[in-house]
């Protein structure tokens, strides 16, 4: 069980045995990350995060056999407290989009640097979204593109405090911060999650967030 002050645990999932072997040399120069794993496919990342459960797990894209985005599934099934996110050199907005609405919990690319992947794998750890900058405007562009249906019906069996839950979620908060926010306990707050997840009948936070932002695009809101 992690305590405050407990490394966050690292899962590697990557065909690339050189990269993973990078990833995890440059992680353990970090106190605050612990690599507990690594699996070079999609079936054995999903057999050492069962076994494993980490707090965050980096996943390629393109790997043989099973693909990330199956991959991605069968973890957020397995391994719901688990933040999974894609490490990929796919800048295709199209794969971005993709593992957002999937349910990933972030999408960073193999060419960052090491400061960035290090405050991006805190961010996902506090249950944040975390997506490269070269990518974030070809997210927005894809929105655009690519409408999330966003049933006013759905939206009305939101209340006012759910609806301020769902804004946030669209700036990518975590529970932690909407708490200090808003005053309210982050676990009053996860029930508020669980709640907008439930009644917009969506799987994870990303989506809430993908969906919030469309709305408002659609609605001008």
């Amino acid at each position: 069980m992690e305590t405050p002050d407990s490394p966050i645990s690292v899962l590697l999932v990557d065909d690339h045995t050189l990269f993973r072997s990078g990833i995890r040399s440059l992680l353990q120069r970090h106190p605050e990350f612990n690599v507990v794993g690594e699996a070079a496919d999609g079936v054995e990342g999903i057999k050492r995060a069962q076994q494993l459960r980490p707090q965050v797990i980096l996943l390629d894209l393109n790997m043989p056999g099973m693909s990330g985005l199956e991959t991605l599934q069968l973890l957020l099934q397995d391994c719901p407290d688990s933040a999974v996110v894609m490490l990929t050199v796919s800048e295709d907005a199209e794969d971005l989009s993709t593992a957002l609405k999937a349910g990933a919990s972030g999408y960073l690319l193999k060419n960052i640097d090491t400061d960035y992947l290090t405050r991006a794998i805190r961010r996902a750890a506090a249950g944040e979204t975390v997506v490269a900058e070269a990518m974030t405007a070809k997210l927005v562009a894809q929105l655009h593109g690519s409408a999330v249906p966003a049933a006013a019906s759905d939206l009305d069996k939101l209340t006012p405090r759910e609806r301020e839950i769902l804004d946030w979620l669209a700036r990518g908060g975590s529970n932690k911060s909407i708490a200090r926010a808003l005053d309210l306990a982050e676990s009053t707050v996860k029930i508020h999650v669980q709640n907008v997840l439930k009644k917009l009948k969506l799987s994870s936070r990303v989506q809430a967030a993908v969906y919030a932002v469309e709305h408002r695009r659609q609605h001008g809101a």
